[in-house]
């Protein structure tokens, strides 16, 4: 059997908090975000997280500044470098006022400064601004990995060398609390979130496939092989939302949430579908 990857590679993680807050990570657990880019026990140099501070806002509202203040410190407590891009307000032509705290070229610098240092970046961004900074990394030699949930631009997606849907790591966002309560992801009865690979129209079922650890084989999709850390369920086209059209499937770009129930076979069985999102 092969033994499993160690990786030497010193790895850079850039999080654009706003952007994935606006498009469905706004629970992601940082946490899980670490262990994943560090999947393959590779060093993480640089952890840096771009977050947005109203300063006005904070003076008149302690509860806001507390909150954030809170939110910052537990993530200098997990090792990340947090840095704040402050609102600047401005009025436009009709006097309205209006704030802006964009962090895309805060971010987009750091990361081609510090690439000199790193084998592997992970951009947590679905922003399509961020298309050109891939290719200045990738022609510099490093690796490119990005993750987001939703509103992902499809250049974006393309131009990575990976592109992981944080819709399917493992515990990086909350499942439904009320079901699989106190169980591990994967295990029967739990909630997982995955996307169908093969479907029959004509038969009406289908296979769904979710990640069940955080290895450095991704690449090995098929769950018939050991090292894969992909799992195949089981499911009647009767369990998807209601309404959804069949005839989208199969998509890698719809990622659905399910229990999963005793296997009717060799499979476990994908049952209450929900949609969680499309990139």
């Amino acid at each position: 059997m092969t033994s499993i990857i160690k990786s030497n590679a010193k790895i850079g993680v850039y999080v654009d908090a706003a952007n994935i807050s606006r498009n469905g990570g706004n629970r992601m657990r940082y946490d899980i975000l670490r262990e994943f880019a560090c999947r393959d026990y590779a060093e993480a140099l640089r952890l840096n997280v771009y977050l947005s501070y109203d300063e006005d806002r904070a003076d008149q509202n302690p509860s806001y500044r507390d909150r954030a203040r809170g939110y910052q410190s537990a993530l200098r407590e997990l090792g990340y470098k947090v840095i704040e891009k402050r609102v600047k307000w401005y009025i436009d032509d009709t006097g309205n006022r209006f704030g802006k705290a964009n962090a895309d070229l805060d971010m987009a610098v750091d990361v081609l400064l510090q690439s000199e240092n790193l084998d592997r970046v992970l951009l947590v961004t679905g922003d399509g601004d961020f298309v050109q900074v891939v290719r200045a990394l990738q022609n510099k030699g490093c690796r490119v990995e990005v993750l987001a949930f939703d509103n992902i631009s499809e250049e974006l997606r393309r131009e990575a060398d990976l592109f992981i849907s944080g819709y399917l790591v493992p515990e990086l966002l909350p499942t439904r609390s009320e079901d699989g309560v106190g169980l591990d992801w994967g295990e029967i009865g739990s909630r997982v979130r995955g996307y169908c690979y093969h479907h029959d129209d004509k038969k009406s079922y289908g296979f769904m496939r979710f990640l069940v650890n955080l290895s450095p084989y991704l690449w090995k999709t098929d769950s018939r092989d050991d090292q894969s850390p992909y799992r195949t369920a089981f499911f009647h086209d009767s369990s998807l939302p209601e309404n959804f059209n069949v005839m989208r499937l199969p998509s890698r770009n719809h990622i659905f949430e399910f229990t999963l129930a005793e296997p009717n076979g060799k499979q476990p069985m994908a049952t209450d579908i929900t949609l969680s999102g499309s990139g």
